[in-house]
């Protein structure tokens, strides 16, 4: 774990409107993946800022447990030409906590990290989390993934 500070940048993506607390996140989510996988995003975005994919957790109506938006997709240099069917978001500035994981994708990796969140006292913003999946994630059995929670000032 370690705190950083962010600039805020562009993504673009694909988007779900999902919650926790009802379970339906546990369908959304892995939904979503699927659609990022089939639409094949890459090859629609003029401007991407690098290849690694993000998964965003973001306009959250409270705290976890309240519903909010994921978004999977790609950061950007601008947010100037959206590709119909996607959406662009600006993630916002300022301070995360970084922690990196490593092991099976397959195996609840990224999940089980959320829950130590999730039980955590981490003073969290509920702005914008995010997961980084860049080189280091390309073997879902030997992983590593990037997580910034967003953190009060």
């Amino acid at each position: 774990m370690e705190k950083q500070t962010l600039n805020s940048f562009p993504v673009i993506g694909i988007t779900v409107r999902t919650c926790n607390a009802d379970g339906s996140a546990a369908r959304d989510i892995p939904e979503l993946w699927a659609r990022f996988h089939a639409a094949q995003i890459a090859g629609q975005l003029s401007n991407m800022a690098g290849p690694e994919i993000y998964s965003i957790y973001t306009g959250y109506e409270g705290d976890y447990t309240q519903p909010y938006t994921t978004l999977i997709g790609y950061k950007v240099e601008n947010l100037d030409h959206i590709p119909e069917g996607l959406t662009g978001i600006m993630i916002g500035g300022g301070s995360y906590e970084k922690r990196t994981v490593k092991g099976n994708l397959h195996k609840g990796l990224v999940y089980d990290a959320w829950v130590e969140i999730w039980n955590s006292d981490l003073q969290r913003a509920y702005t914008a989390d995010f997961e980084v999946y860049g080189a280091a994630a390309r073997d879902p059995e030997d992983a590593t993934v990037e997580i910034y929670i967003s953190l009060r000032p």
